[in-house]
């Protein structure tokens, strides 16, 4: 459970320094998100969802 609470620690510090960094950026980038269709964000996330995996897998196994 602790590793969890870490990653979400992870996760939201990433996503604040980015923001902070790049905040027009972050806001096109967002725009542009709205241009791409379900199924590629979908495919997208899986993606990233296994590698996500494989690395928490390889490190913790």
């Amino acid at each position: 459970m602790d590793d969890l609470i870490v990653a979400l620690g992870l996760f939201l510090l990433i996503e604040g320094i980015l923001y902070a960094l790049f905040p027009s950026k972050m806001k096109s980038m967002l725009e542009k998100l709205k241009m791409v269709n379900n199924k590629q964000l979908r495919s997208g996330g899986i993606i990233f969802a296994l590698i996500g995996f494989f690395i928490i897998w390889f490190v913790k196994g």
